[in-house]
């Protein structure tokens, strides 16, 4: 674990792949460093920044203004808030707007937002004039400890979440942590759910210190950015180890399975942010793998009473709207997550516990056990 940062003294994270290796820098006002960055990156290049109708609000002007100020010109290409732009019509939208600015094979593309920008954004980076370069600046904390980070880009399907994308690595990642200020506690909270992760399925020294320590996370300063800095470094660790997910990168997608799932039964709605959903679902595997003997249910207890105390849903009954049609129905979800990316031939794959500090891939799950899993949870009185 590094120690814990200064305001003032940004921290460089590597993520080591070679020619393609990036810098994740992170710190308090890195975005005004954004203009100086790009141009000491690629000299003499035109930009285009994605970004959504509330985070233009906040950050647009300032990320223009430091690019300007290195004499980089660039177009503005602005989308509706959340995953009703992470779609066909989405990409669509952004791209013919990438198209219509002239963004060349040797420009970049700016993505300005949380997951669903970086996610949208990069993927039309990816498939642009069959592939152009972009950089990340993540203004959720979702986004800058988790989806800005490894290169997975993409847009939901109605039949299921991120079922359309690439893998297109950044070329950099701006990580502002003074841009958090402006989200909403909801949104924060759901950022946290990804935080809690990497203690929870590789780090439990991680974990105890965030037991210790989320509500001064909560509230800023430097264990806001220590929390970060040790999450993209994990995250980094990982992607360095395993870019396309062929073993050990599948493990970050630990309470993914359960959440995408509920994520697609609310239709990609505020119903259940993204970070909410995988909360949930780390605790369903936390509680799968006590069921299955793998942990302790002191154990499972111990991952949802941290995500309870960060106030963070646990329930499938804590969900808004819980009782309707396609979310209170076992068999629908089942199906849900048999859309699951990392489904094979049929069989489901769940990433489990061993202990808090120690997650495993668990191929070939029979389905029924799982079933009657849900079944058990769902039966539980709200």
């Amino acid at each position: 674990m590094t120690a814990p940062l200064k305001h003032s003294d940004p921290v460089h994270v590597d993520v080591a792949l070679g020619d393609r290796a990036y810098d994740i820098v992170i710190g308090r006002g890195v975005l005004a460093s954004l203009g100086e960055r790009v141009a000491a990156l690629r000299p003499g290049v035109r930009t285009a920044i994605v970004t959504d109708r509330t985070v233009a609000k906040y950050w647009l002007e300032p990320a223009e203004a430091s690019l300007a100020a290195s004499g980089i010109p660039t177009a503005r290409v602005v989308v509706e808030e959340g995953e009703i732009s992470k779609t066909y019509a989405g990409l669509e939208k952004v791209s013919e707007a990438l198209i219509a600015a002239k963004i060349e094979r040797n420009d970049l593309v700016i993505a300005l937002g949380g997951g669903v920008v970086g996610d949208l954004a990069g993927f039309a980076a990816a498939i642009l004039r069959r592939g152009v370069d972009f950089v990340q600046v993540p203004t959720s904390l979702l986004a800058q400890v988790d989806s800005s980070v490894g290169g997975k880009t993409g847009i939901n399907s109605p039949q299921g979440k991120n079922l359309l994308g690439a893998f297109h690595q950044p070329v950099l990642v701006i990580a502002d942590t003074a841009v958090l200020d402006t989200l909403s506690p909801r949104q924060f909270r759901a950022g946290y759910a990804e935080v809690a992760k990497y203690g929870v399925l590789g780090d439990e020294a991680f974990f105890t210190w965030l037991e210790k320590n989320h509500s001064d996370i909560f509230k800023g300063g430097s264990a806001r950015e220590h929390a970060i800095a040790t999450s993209c470094r994990a995250k980094a660790g990982v992607v360095s180890r395993d870019e396309r997910e062929t073993g050990e990168r599948a493990l970050l997608n630990l309470g993914h399975t359960f959440g995408h799932a509920l994520e697609a039964a609310t239709g990609f709605s505020d119903r259940l942010f993204h970070g909410e959903g995988v909360a949930i679902g780390m605790t369903l595997a936390a509680q799968f793998s006590a069921k299955l003997g793998m942990i302790a249910e002191a154990d499972a207890m111990r991952v949802e009473r941290h995500l309870i105390a960060a106030g963070l849903p646990t329930r499938l009954q804590d969900i808004a709207g819980f009782a309707q049609e396609g979310l209170a129905d076992a068999d629908a979800l089942m199906a849900l997550m048999a859309q699951d990316k990392k489904v094979k031939r049929g069989k489901l794959t769940f990433i489990l516990l061993e202990a808090v500090g120690r997650a495993v891939i668990a191929k070939d799950v029979e389905p029924t056990p799982v079933r009657d899993f849900l079944k058990d949870k769902l039966a539980v009185k709200a």
